[in-house]
């Protein structure tokens, strides 16, 4: 059942249409993001800066960002705030983290973040809690820990408890990145409908120059290795593929691939590759392939399509809402499905582009940003 709390119960709809068509007037956000860890938060880091970026361009939010010392830099597309005593990077446990932002310096800060309208967390914690007085919002990809709880320790459920749901539980409105995580976000922690806003991620299309002629023969995976990856059934549906096709080869990209053991000798393990590179790839493969279990949202199906990439998509998550008609689906448990669905996209290669191509053109950051302000403008109203 929904748990509609006083707080939403009392800002009727009609309010907050009325709230965000009204004043225009600059809304002053506090972005706090003192646990980012730059280059390390995949998609995650994408988004913080995207929407840091796109912020920066408007005149109806001023955006400050609040950051430990390692991300100093980050958000110098707005007014950026280093909070002296918060170490953060990479090399700092993440507890040391909570700690210094959380505890020490917890006074420092909520008192620098007294004077804004909102206080939006990115990253989901919301570290040290936003002043008194002041609402917060929270953005929150997705509830894998509740749907698959199987792939987290003990302590990690406890963590994420702790921080997201109760967080989410109190915010006074919560970002996600789909309707699939709207869903479950609504169905495990109650919050009321009206509370949760969905912000697509986006793609700047200009980074990426489209490829339609011949490619490569490979697949590429670009994915940080952990159970919810389903690595085993890409190289077991590849192995099936390959009884056809010997020279058919698999790329893989992205953090903590070594885990994944001993991989069969037409596996090319790129790790942790640079931007650059990754766009490269996606020029060239002969298919994205992404057998992801479960996704919030799945950014390298619409960067593979703005690079004129073929995508072959689990449908699993929210990777169906985000591929819509420019993808083949298959089912990510059976390795013989998802090589059908490499063969057939293999047979729809130039329809597939096409229609990758008209459907990256409708997520933008300009457009996901818009939705952050009307959360911004709901919560300021109705916190």
């Amino acid at each position: 059942m929904v748990n509609r709390t006083a707080r939403s119960t009392a800002c009727t709809r009609a309010n907050r249409t009325e709230h965000m068509t009204a004043s225009r007037d600059p809304l002053r956000v506090a972005l706090s993001m003192l646990t980012l860890v730059p280059g390390r938060m995949g998609g995650g880091t994408t988004y913080a800066r995207e929407l840091v970026r796109t912020l920066g361009r408007s005149a109806t939010v001023e955006a400050t960002a609040f950051v430990s010392r390692a991300a100093a830099g980050f958000s110098a597309d707005v007014t950026e705030r280093v909070v002296n005593g918060v170490t953060g990077g990479a090399s700092t446990p993440r507890v040391r983290t909570l700690v210094e932002a959380g505890l020490i310096r917890r006074g420092a800060i909520r008192r620098a973040q007294a004077g804004f309208d909102v206080v939006h967390a990115p990253f989901t914690i919301a570290v040290p809690p936003a002043p008194s007085g002041v609402p917060l919002v929270q953005t929150m990809f997705d509830l894998q820990h509740l749907d698959l709880p199987q792939f987290f320790s003990r302590a990690q459920l406890i963590y994420r408890k702790y921080f997201y749901e109760r967080t989410a539980r109190k915010a006074a409105a919560v970002i996600t990145i789909s309707e699939f995580s709207k869903d479950r976000i609504i169905h495990h922690l109650g919050v009321a409908p009206e509370r949760v806003f969905v912000a697509h991620l986006g793609v700047d299309t200009s980074a990426f120059t489209p490829y339609l002629g011949e490619r490569e023969n490979f697949l590429l995976y670009p994915a940080t290795a952990g159970g919810h990856k389903n690595h085993a059934s890409l190289i077991a549906g590849l192995g099936i593929l390959r009884e056809h096709d010997p020279t058919l080869r698999l790329v893989l990209t992205g953090r903590a691939l070594g885990s994944l053991g001993a991989l069969p000798d037409w596996v090319d393990v790129r790790g942790v590759v640079p931007v650059e590179e990754l766009r490269s790839l996606y020029g060239s493969a002969r298919a994205l392939v992404f057998p992801s279990l479960y996704e919030g949202f799945g950014l390298p199906l619409l960067e593979a399509m703005a690079a004129g990439c073929p995508v072959v998509s689990s449908n699993a998550g929210s990777l169906p809402e985000i591929c819509g008609d420019a993808g083949v689906l298959f089912e990510p448990h059976d390795p013989s499905d998802l090589a059908r669905a490499v063969t057939e996209a293999a047979g729809r290669s130039a329809d597939l582009q096409r229609l990758g191509l008209e459907r990256v053109s409708q997520f933008s950051w300009e457009r996901c940003a818009a939705v952050h302000e009307q959360a911004y403008r709901f919560a300021a109203s109705c916190g």
